[in-house]
Formats: structure tokens, C-alpha cells, sequence
């Protein structure tokens, strides 16, 4: 399977195993959770080797006396974005992993059943209607949660916000990604958009769903199948 370059699937033999378990329909809602959290740790750690660099602190102390340079890591504005709502499923794993508490603004977007197309119902982004006003507060570095890239849609709109914001970078985080939704949002903002995937599923059913996918990974976390 062919993909941009700006696209990273992950080879992990560990989650590979995990999102196996994940498209089982006899996986129940509290291991769902568990899964796409643990799932994210692997993802993001793999993603952040990439797009974050360590770089040197101040002195530091160890408890026995000795002293150490600390370390952290730039970027240092960063922003955590999590697709409403099954995207609040991956925002533990990432705030576990970054060194120091960032903010986390949600979008929340729904795709329209008709037309597949997105629709914001939900945006927090600070100043986000204009990003060059005095004040206004940007990150270097958005990271978009968004569990099941599908036709796309929907991560290329929140890429647009996020641009439109003023972010400078963006990393996509997701579990599982149809070929050809993967590809229309790695289009979108080639130069500046990285996006990190556990698995990719060649083929999309004709109401949009991923095939074979693992359902609506939304309604199994929040126990809202059949609403």
C-alpha cells in the first residue's frame, strides 16, 4: 500500500496485537478504553521521537548530591487537540507522555450522515477566530487526536482550523486510518502535517465506515451503540 511520506504506520508488533483485540466485536467497552489509550502511549511515543528534540536545562540536583544538566523539550508551545468526542480517549496517553502539563482545546466536529461531510459544532482554540490579534495565543505544536480517519473530512477540517489558527506544525495521532482518508488529510498541509497511525484499512463501506475497521470507536468507549 502506497502512502505519503507524511504518513507513519506503525510496525510494532506489541500494537499490532492491541488493535487486533480493539476490532473484536467481543471486546467490551472497559477494554475498549483501555486499548486505545494503550494504543496512543505506543503511537505518541513513536511520534514525539520525531517531532519533539531534547534539549539541555539548567543544573540539577540528585538526591544523593550529585549534580546532572537537566532536560526537556522544544517545542515548548504545544497544544493538545482532541476530536470531540471519541478523541478524549487518547488525551491521557499524550498528557502521560509529554514532560510538563499543555493545554488541551477541543474541536468538536461531526461528520453529516448524508453527505459524509464535516460540520463544527464546538471550537475552544483561544483567539482562535484571529490568530494575528495582539494577545492572541498560538502553539508551535497542535496535536490533533482523531481515532478513525475515515474519509478524511473531518481531520482535514480540523487541519484547517489549526492553520488558519496560526499553529506552525501539526501532529496527527490516530488508531486506525482508511488509505484513502489518510492520503486526502496528509494533502492537505504536506510541509507542516505529520500524521501517526497504529493500522490502515484499504477499503471504505459505502456509508463511510472502515472495512473491516473497528466500528464506531466513540459509541463503544461511551457505551452509546444503537442511539
Amino acid at each position: 500500500m502506497s502512502l505519503p511520506p507524511n504518513v507513519h504506520v506503525s510496525k510494532h508488533p506489541c500494537l499490532l496485537a492491541k488493535l487486533s483485540r480493539l476490532r473484536s466485536d467481543e471486546t467490551q467497552a472497559r477494554e475498549v478504553k483501555s486499548l486505545v489509550h494503550e494504543i496512543a502511549l505506543v503511537v505518541g511515543c513513536e511520534a514525539f521521537a520525531s517531532a519533539l528534540t531534547a534539549v539541555d536545562g539548567p543544573k540539577g540536583k540528585t538526591p544523593i548530591g550529585y549534580e546532572y544538566t537537566t532536560t526537556s523539550t522544544e517545542p515548548q508551545e504545544i497544544s493538545i487537540v482532541p476530536i470531540l468526542r471519541s478523541g478524549l480517549g487518547m488525551v491521557d496517553a499524550v498528557q502521560t507522555l509529554l514532560p510538563a502539563p499543555v493545554p488541551v482545546h477541543h474541536l468538536g466536529l461531526y461528520r453529516e450522515p448524508s453527505t459524509l461531510q464535516p460540520v463544527e459544532y464546538y471550537n475552544n482554540l483561544p483567539n482562535h477566530a484571529a490568530a494575528n490579534q495582539p494577545g492572541a495565543h498560538v502553539s508551535s505544536l497542535a496535536i490533533i487526536l482523531d481515532p478513525v480517519i475515515a474519509t478524511g473530512g473531518t481531520c482535514v477540517a480540523a487541519i484547517q482550523t489549526l492553520r488558519e489558527w496560526g499553529a506552525k506544525k501539526i501532529v496527527v495521532m490516530s488508531v486506525i486510518a482508511a488509505s484513502e482518508g489518510v492520503r486526502r488529510a496528509a494533502a492537505e498541509w504536506p510541509e507542516a502535517v505529520e500524521i501517526w497511525v497504529a493500522g490502515v484499512d484499504s477499503e471504505l463501506t459505502p456509508n463511510g465506515m472502515l472495512k473491516p475497521g473497528l466500528g464506531d470507536i466513540g459509541d463503544r468507549i461511551f457505551l452509546t451503540i444503537g442511539k
